[in-house]
């Protein structure tokens, strides 16, 4: 199981819905999303909302409660976080958690997983932040007793961060739960996806995308893996309108330092924007999101409707 076309939903701010009416507005995209040819619903773990997307005080869901609610709600599309921060949870956890999800959507979770890199969400809910370097060596060592408990054994493991004495993960409904790795770097995430992961979703700006495919496929090529048992996937940023003068609107919106990372237009010119530059540079699938509009009935099926010819077997 893997991703060639993700919907992602970063954004819980929606004009005119109630909070009563939130979880509603997020269901519908799922399955909307799911109708059209989607066969992936993503959502952040963050506690804040991002820079670039809106303020810190603005709605966001946590993500786990989200996904296992989705679970009912849906019935094919897989589930999955666009990633899970390491630093928030205790690995031996975290795979129950995500095993959980797996019984109760009967076989559609995937974990997504990263280094974490929201400061302030560390400092303001008394997680331990730490160096860039200490992030990634607890993401290793999360990652050493998350893969076999994903694998239904036993973990067990002494390490400077986090231990496991034999911890067991049941009920389990598959043999394995894949992995992704969400993120760019070349030294550490890519090596680590390379050991551990069974996907990659690559987050850069689009000029980006080339190198870093090659960089990962090297990285598999290290250890002696064949860069093809490795999906890839990559995270756009939509801004899709059908006139006019809303897509002036919507790039209005744009923050300076996303705008290397953003497709603007309407669906169809969208969709021919990720062919040429997204999955012309080697990538697997995509994952998009739709940030400001997505919530509005009929957006998402619109996209699903032009991206899904481009990622059909």
């Amino acid at each position: 199981m893997s991703i060639r076309l993700g919907y992602q939903i970063p954004n819980f701010t929606y004009p005119g819905v109630a909070v009563e009416d939130l979880f509603g507005a997020v269901v519908a995209q799922a399955r909307e999303a799911e109708a059209a040819g989607f066969d992936t619903v993503l959502v952040m773990d963050h506690f804040y909302q991002l820079p670039g997307i809106g303020a810190p005080e603005n709605a966001m869901l946590e993500a786990y409660t989200t996904l296992g609610a989705l679970a009912s709600a849906t019935s094919t599309i897989q589930l999955s976080t666009l990633v899970t921060g390491n630093t928030y949870r205790n690995p031996a956890l975290l795979a129950k958690t995500v095993t959980t999800l797996d019984v109760v959507s009967k076989g559609r979770a995937l974990l997504g997983i990263g280094a974490g890199w929201f400061e302030r969400e560390h400092h303001d809910y008394g997680f331990e932040f730490g160096s860039f370097a200490q992030r990634f060596e607890r993401l290793e060592e999360a990652l050493t007793i998350i893969a076999p408990m994903l694998k239904g054994e036993p973990a067990t493991f002494d390490g400077k961060w986090y231990t496991a004495r034999g911890a067991m993960n049941n009920p389990r409904l598959r043999p394995a739960i894949p992995i992704m790795l969400g993120g760019s770097g070349e030294q550490k995430t890519f090596r680590l996806a390379a050991r551990f992961a069974d996907h990659m979703n690559i987050i850069c700006d689009i000029a980006d995308l080339p190198h870093k495919v090659a960089v990962l496929r090297r990285r598999c090529e290290e250890i002696g893996r064949d860069p093809a048992t490795l999906a890839t996937s990559y995270l756009v940023m939509g801004l899709v309108g059908d006139t006019e003068q809303e897509l002036g609107e919507l790039a209005q919106a744009v923050p300076e330092d996303r705008r290397n990372r953003v497709f603007l237009g309407t669906a169809d010119q969208v969709a021919e924007q990720v062919h040429e530059k997204v999955l012309g540079a080697g990538i697997d699938g995509i994952t998009i999101n739709l940030i400001r509009n997505g919530h509005r009935p009929g957006a998402v099926e619109r996209l699903g409707a032009a991206l899904q010819p481009l990622v059909a077997a």
